[in-house]
Order: C-alpha cells, then structure tokens, then sequence
C-alpha cells in the first residue's frame, strides 16, 4: 500500500506575505508555532478546521495551499 501525504505551500505564501514569520502566522491561525514547523516541514497534517483557518490568514482556498498526493 502506497504512502499519502499532504503537501502544502505555506513557506511560499508565507514569504508571498511579507515574509510572514511562522511565529506571526500560529498566532493568526490560533496555534503553536510548533504546529506550524511540523505542518511546513510535511510531519503532520493539520485538521479540516485548522486547514480552512491557515488558508483563511492567506485569503486563498484550501486546495491553493493544501495538495492531497498518493
């Protein structure tokens, strides 16, 4: 059975933003800036709801930052 992972673009749309700090963006989406690492660094997948929070602080959709690959 083959591995699924969430990739993600948060580094890019970090610096998109003003090279917003992974500190600043934990605080806007209501987590620790540890969520936030082991999210970028691909070690954990967020919820649906913290997803949809991260994309909202973007103002992007959850597939423009989230990506579901086999």
């Amino acid at each position: 059975m083959s591995e699924t992972k969430i990739k993600n673009n948060l580094r890019q749309f970090r610096f998109e933003n003003n090279q917003m700090t992974q500190a600043e963006l934990a605080d806007k989406a209501k987590v620790t800036r540890q969520t936030i690492i082991a999210i970028e660094a691909g070690q954990y997948s967020p919820s649906l709801e913290l997803a949809i929070r991260i994309s909202q602080v973007f103002g992007k959709k959850v597939d423009d930052v989230f990506k579901y690959e086999e």
